[in-house]
């Protein structure tokens, strides 16, 4: 049986309509331009003004696709709220436990490298007291994460994986794989010239097979 659902992303009004070719690359170089910018300086920190300067668009143009600061920054942390938890869901119940949680943590560590200004704009918003997505973490994220955690307790009581508290792995995982992209300046410090997620998966991998791995 699947993990339950719900819908952690909420498009804003102007992206539920039909759109042009234009529309939707207008769109899409507001909310990368809002990205950058959000993952700087935070949503506090930042303007219509910085978004503006970055996308090439004027400031009434942006505001014909978005109402406001606040609209921006919402579709974005709601296309990042609905991709980080796509993975979570895909966690299969009835698959192989060791390799559902690696398979979960590779995933993890990939959006890192990928997507560290996603990553440090959550980390960013959840410093300030997440405001803006509280409803979500202590709405779908803590419901998602009991019904994983039976999940996990389940594998434990039939001898699949050695007993873990469910919680305390994953944030294990998010702080393992999330650290190379928030922490991203630190970690080139102490690597220098070394690709920090050349050995970064092999290391999580081994960390993982050592801790749930039945003796």
């Amino acid at each position: 049986q699947a993990l339950p659902t719900t819908s952690a992303k909420r498009a804003s009004p102007c992206m539920q309509k039909t759109e042009s070719r234009i529309q939707k690359k207008n769109q899409a170089a507001i909310l990368a331009a809002g990205l950058e910018v959000f993952s700087q300086y935070g949503f506090r920190g930042s303007t219509l003004d910085q978004i503006a300067d970055t996308d090439g668009l004027s400031k009434p143009n942006m505001l014909y696709y978005f109402a406001s600061k606040d609209a921006i920054y919402m579709a974005i942390l709601s296309r990042l709220l609905g991709d980080w938890m796509k993975p979570v869901y895909a966690i299969n119940p009835a698959g192989d436990p060791v390799e559902e949680i690696l398979k979960y943590a590779k995933i993890k560590l990939k959006m890192s490298r990928l997507y560290p200004a996603e990553s440090r704009l959550f980390a960013i918003e959840i410093i300030q007291g997440a405001p803006n997505i509280i409803d979500v973490l202590s709405g779908e994220l803590h419901d998602t994460m009991q019904s994983l955690a039976k999940v996990i307790e389940g594998w434990t009581k039939q001898g699949r994986i050695r007993p873990v508290h469910p919680h305390h792995l994953f944030f294990s995982i998010w702080s393992m794989t999330q650290h190379y992209a928030d922490f991203d300046k630190q970690v080139r410090a102490v690597m220098g010239d070394e690709d920090p997620f050349k050995g970064a998966e092999v290391h999580l991998e081994d960390m993982i097979r050592r801790l749930l791995t039945p003796e």
